[in-house]
């Protein structure tokens, strides 16, 4: 059985979103802009999927009058995700300049007479803002489409929710504590070492990542229960590519490529997902 929604105007509400989500991402920009700091869009990022979230879940609950616990279960793990990576960086990052990419663009696009402003908000802000759109549109999918009722723990309907939560709890597990674990590793004065190879890192070079991409898959396998949630795969597909092969785990071993002691712990250690070590040499 279905919550009927059929009459409400689905894209309607989607547009709604993409609006709230356009707005906020031009506050965060004025904000950078009055810092002088672009690098406070890594603080509004994660809380702008969570933006996406609750704006599509009140629009259609004040449409209908009622939500879905799937609904609701989908909005607070991107909640409490969000939450966790804003406080993350801003513990990481506070204190520290602005980074010198966001600098060097700066000074490129005065020297080339352009309005800074307006380039900063294109070139660093939509994109950031298409990124969310992109990530989390299952959950939009999810909040703004027929939800089916659940009444037996073992059909499709449930088996999509209670196992989605279960794999995003394991990824918010490697997320939470691989980011811990390397954030003590980095600001420890007294290592000896300059690999990260303990704790979860002993297991995954990435757990970090591979726990990114294992809780926007888990959304997806809930948003597998609704109508045309199929459709919503390009979301961790694109997360997947982009941490994988644009920004993190290739640029990182890009960065390291002359290091004898990564080139040694690549060798032993499952580049991305987790399994046991090999011995060392």
């Amino acid at each position: 059985m279905l919550l009927n929604v059929i009459d409400i105007p689905m894209w309607l509400i989607i547009l709604y979103t993409v609006l709230i989500l356009f707005l906020y991402i031009l506050i965060a920009c004025i904000v950078g802009t009055i810092k002088k700091n672009w690098g406070t869009m890594d603080i509004f990022y994660g809380p702008a999927y969570f933006v996406v979230a609750f704006t599509s879940l009140y629009f259609i609950y004040k449409e209908i009058g009622i939500v879905s616990i799937r609904q609701i279960v989908v909005t607070i793990l991107v909640l409490l995700w969000a939450l966790r990576l804003a406080i993350y960086v801003h513990i990481r990052n506070r204190g520290k300049p602005e980074d010198r990419r966001y600098a060097f663009m700066r000074k490129r696009w005065k020297e080339k007479g352009k309005n800074v402003f307006l380039k900063s908000f294109t070139n660093i802000y939509l994109f950031q803002g298409l990124v969310i759109f992109i990530v989390v549109f299952p959950t939009l999918w999810i909040n703004v489409n027929e939800n089916p009722q659940i009444t037996n723990i073992l059909e499709f309907s449930a088996i999509t929710l209670w196992l989605g939560v279960i794999l995003w709890i394991i990824g918010f597990y490697f997320e939470s504590v691989g980011d811990y674990q390397l954030y003590k590793f980095l600001n420890n004065p007294n290592r000896t070492k300059r690999v990260m190879d303990e704790g979860l890192w002993k297991y995954t070079q990435h757990p970090n990542y591979f726990g990114e991409t294992m809780m926007w898959w888990s959304i997806f396998i809930i948003a597998l229960a609704v109508p045309w949630g199929f459709i919503t795969i390009f979301g961790p597909i694109y997360i997947t590519f982009q941490i994988i092969n644009v920004s993190g785990v290739r640029l990182l071993n890009k960065i390291h490529k002359n290091d004898d002691e990564f080139a040694e712990y690549r060798r032993r250690t499952s580049t991305f997902i987790p399994w046991f070590p090999k011995k060392k040499k």
